[in-house]
């Protein structure tokens, strides 16, 4: 008779064993390098608070201030240009690569300049190049708020129910006065007036300020002052280079159906 092991055995599915040519799994992604997302680094014996518990504490400000698992993993080696087509796409796509690694750079030895304003159709790359320059500029140690603008907007009103945590005033300051803040998905959302005053302070402010800003929307010009004004929509031209990512399809798509392509 045999053993329950040898049942199982055979009844199992087999698996492929490694070939001895397959490139060894990529290593994870930190948040930190430094301290690997522990918090503190050792120096010998001795363990000290690392810097980014103070990109934390901003971010703890805002409850939805992280950047999304999803977007850690966003590296400008993994902006994939062979998703632009035709010639024109890839033109366009290439120079906002080359804007986004240049906004970085300059950050790193200027804390003040320009921001970048990325235009283009949903799933043109536009938050892919944002979140790439607040990993970048993370792992450099400087301080960076990634927001996306209906969860910005919907913070700010919760502070009104909420007690004995951030205010909207500190929260407004927060978003003002960082060094770095991206705000992402700046879209056709419905913007009543009290939210377009709440995005012109923070705008007006940084303009004010020549605090570098990363701005990602769906909108044209055009759309931005039917949704936002005219006042705010000059201001953001004013502090931003822009640049208009376009693309035949929704890359998120094409990412989807050539994963599902390879598992039939």
């Amino acid at each position: 008779m045999k053993s329950i092991k040898e049942l199982l055995e055979e009844t199992s599915i087999p698996q492929p064993k490694p070939s001895g040519g397959s490139p060894p799994p990529e290593p994870e992604r930190y948040r930190c390098s430094f301290c690997q997302d522990r918090g503190i680094i050792f120096d010998g014996e001795v363990a000290r608070p690392c810097t980014c518990m103070n990109q934390k504490k901003l971010e703890n400000r805002f409850r939805h201030a992280r950047i999304a698992r999803s977007l850690i993993q966003c590296r400008f080696e993994g902006f994939d240009i062979g998703y632009y087509d035709p010639p024109e796409h890839r033109e366009n796509a290439q120079r906002a690569l080359a804007a986004a690694q240049a906004f970085v750079a300059s950050c790193l030895s200027n804390q003040y300049g320009l921001g970048l304003l990325f235009t283009g159709s949903v799933g043109s790359g536009k938050t892919f190049l944002a979140a790439a320059i607040a990993n970048a500029l993370t792992e450099k140690e400087r301080q960076v708020l990634f927001l996306i603008v209906p969860d910005l907007l919907d913070e700010l009103r919760g502070t009104y129910d909420r007690r004995g945590e951030a205010t909207e005033l500190d929260l407004l300051d927060t978003a003002r006065s960082i060094p770095i803040l991206i705000l992402d998905d700046l879209g056709a959302h419905n913007y009543t007036e009290w939210a377009r005053n709440r995005l012109y302070t923070i705008i007006n402010y940084r303009l004010n300020e020549q605090l570098p800003t990363v701005i990602t929307t769906n909108l044209s010009l055009q759309e931005m002052e039917e949704y936002l004004g005219e006042r705010t929509t000059s201001r953001l031209v004013q502090m931003s280079r822009v640049f208009r990512l376009t693309c035949e399809q929704d890359i998120r798509l094409r990412k989807y159906q050539e994963r599902e392509g390879k598992r039939m």
